[in-house]
């Protein structure tokens, strides 16, 4: 078993399952900053926690999950003893929100390899697009201790 202490993110967890679901992004994207701030502004349980895929928990949880690709153009959701990719990842993200985004969840039997396609077709022009995070943005304390390093 391994245990990991966060000291600002609370206390010590085992990895491999994760207190609760965690999303992993690519923590200098513009585009993936708005997406946490959506999710964030959205959701309606406030479980999910939040890490770079660029830090040490990411690479943490690479021990355990082997899927969780090196490339930080891919969104990862871990939870339920899982790591899931791309489509998939924001497919299992939506059952946190309120309706109507919850109801996304819904479509995660579409066969991921349909839905990967946009999904790749929009992390290949998302720099481009929205450019890059910005370092200031604003999280309350409470959304502060949801985000490890």
């Amino acid at each position: 078993m391994v245990v990991v202490d966060f000291t600002r993110a609370g206390p010590p967890r085992d990895l491999r399952h994760p207190q609760g679901p965690l999303v992993l992004y690519d923590g200098d994207c513009g585009f993936c900053a708005k997406s946490v701030r959506f999710i964030l502004d959205h959701e309606r349980d406030h479980d999910i926690r939040f890490a770079p895929l660029q830090g040490p928990t990411a690479a943490e949880l690479r021990r355990h999950y082997p899927r969780i690709p090196q490339a930080i153009s891919t969104m990862v959701y871990v939870g339920d003893g899982r790591a899931h990719l791309r489509s998939k990842a924001v497919l299992h993200a939506c059952k946190h929100l309120r309706a109507p985004w919850r109801w996304a969840h819904t479509m995660r039997w579409v066969l991921s390899f349909v839905l990967d396609l946009g999904y790749r077709a929009l992390a290949a022009v998302r720099l481009r697009i929205w450019g890059h995070a910005d370092a200031c943005q604003m999280v309350s304390a409470e959304e502060r201790t949801r985000f490890l390093p």
